[in-house]
């Protein structure tokens, strides 16, 4: 027999029984008649407390959502209402229990891809949105809220996506080249790489990596080796072509003797500061190379700086020296260095008859500014965010025709983070206000502040 046989005759078994007794007994005392009529009455009594069972039931049911019935809810009963009641109390709080450890596996998976640097949309056998984490929102540009349920072709429209899914060969991965628009509104390139992976039954999860910076550096690295190779070999093919000269030429006059070594040396001298700059770049890099600091008067170091300056001007600029005299803590020789690079680059890109201007000040909360500011054309907002790097020239002819090796700022901004210190550019191109300012910002932790002085140089 069936579970619900024997739950079906054990039901009419209890009520035949009861109803029995009862009619027994009320034959005894009242006659057959009111005997039947209890019996009778027993089964009805039976019958109607089964039907408001199930009607409580069927309504409790469908009061409330599967997913919101709490097994505390369940209703009450007696005899084999009550049997069954609670079993289904112990199957609702079971079924209750295994929802909220699936719930709190969910939140966790939820929460670890969530943290996860790369972005991870998951798509449905249609190739919908079901889930992403916030990284694929900021790489493919979508919102769950929005999107959700969309098909993958609807918020990844890049030519180069569509025969890739055409294809079906998900073993590589598809590199993507975008132009975006920065918080300023200025375009700029993001590299994503692409793959689609397939799990469970038929689903596909599309993760993605921002991989633009490893592409700005491997860019960096190319430019690095070429500009090398070319900054050396540029000299090089000049001082072997005199060389080839000299060998070849012994009938040269002492003055294109003279000439040619003349032209070899500031070949060499090139060669020099270019692997000084280079080796000088290496140091500062070094993670073992620890900062020896010291107290440095500041407005000393800056005359040194400046009377350099004045001699590399030769008289075509005004160079001022002005501010506040301080006592920093930092290295000496890294200091004038960076602080050198600025103003010789002022020097070399100024006109002849501009003003240079380098000046300290207290900045906001104690910190202290040095900056170095010229006259000079200016130079164009799109180059600002690159001039620290390696070689990067505005203007590469000027840059070499000045003796620059395209080092500078870079040694500058290595000195400036070893410092903690930061570095700002301002430039305006303007037809009556034009130049550029270069600004360190020394945190207040490095400095003490001296009685205030105000020296002018001028050459």
């Amino acid at each position: 027999m069936s579970r619900v046989g024997r739950i079906f005759w054990l039901a009419v078994t209890r009520v035949v029984l009861l109803a029995g007794f009862v009619g027994g007994t009320g034959a005894l005392v009242g006659g057959a008649a009111f005997g039947w009529a209890m019996s009778a009455l027993v089964v009805f009594a039976g019958f109607t407390y089964h039907a408001w069972k199930l009607s409580e039931l069927s309504i409790w049911l469908s009061a409330a959502e599967p997913s919101s019935i709490h097994p505390s809810e369940v209703p009450e009963g007696l005899g084999v209402w009550g049997e069954t009641l609670t079993q289904l109390y112990r199957v609702l709080r079971q079924q209750r229990a295994s929802q909220e450890s699936l719930s709190d596996a969910l939140a966790r998976f939820q929460q670890a891809a969530s943290a996860l640097p790369d972005g991870a949309v998951m798509l449905d056998h249609d190739l919908n949105l079901v889930w992403c984490n916030p990284t694929a929102e900021r790489h493919w540009q979508i919102s769950m809220e929005r999107d959700r349920y969309q098909t993958i072709t609807y918020f990844i429209r890049y030519p180069e996506f569509q025969p890739y899914l055409v294809s079906k060969n998900f073993v590589e991965p598809l590199t993507l080249r975008l132009s975006r628009a920065d918080s300023i509104g200025a375009l700029q390139e993001i590299v994503l790489v692409a793959q689609l992976v397939a799990f469970g039954d038929d689903q596909m999860l599309l993760l993605s990596r921002d991989v633009s910076e490893r592409e700005r550096l491997e860019t960096m690295r190319r430019d690095f080796v070429a500009n090398v190779s070319h900054e050396l070999r540029t000299p090089l093919t000049v001082m072997s072509g005199f060389v080839e000269t000299l060998r070849h030429a012994p009938s040269m006059t002492a003055a294109q003797t003279a000439r040619a070594l003349a032209h070899m040396e500031t070949q060499a001298t090139r060669m020099r500061r270019l692997v000084d700059d280079l080796l000088t770049l290496s140091q500062l890099e070094d993670t073992q190379n620890r900062l020896v600091e010291s107290a440095i008067p500041i407005l000393p170091l800056l005359r040194e700086v400046v009377a350099d300056a004045t001699d590399l001007s030769a008289g075509r600029h005004t160079i001022t020296l002005s501010g506040v005299d301080a006592i920093l803590l930092g290295n000496r020789e890294e200091l004038f260095s960076a602080l050198s690079n600025l103003v010789t680059n002022a020097v070399r890109y100024t006109q002849d008859g501009g003003e240079i201007r380098v000046e300290t000040c207290e900045g906001d909360n104690g910190t202290l500014v040095m900056s170095v500011a010229d006259n000079g054309e200016g130079i164009p907002a799109v180059h600002l965010p690159r001039l620290t790097e390696r070689f990067y020239r505005v203007d590469r002819s000027r840059s070499r025709e000045g003796g620059g090796t395209g080092l500078g700022l870079a040694i500058v901004k290595h000195v400036v983070l070893r410092h903690g210190a930061e570095l700002k550019v301002e430039s305006r191109q303007e037809a009556d206000a034009h130049g550029s300012t270069f600004r360190i910002v020394f945190p207040a932790s490095r400095r003490v502040v001296t009685e205030a002085s105000d020296v002018r140089m001028a050459s």
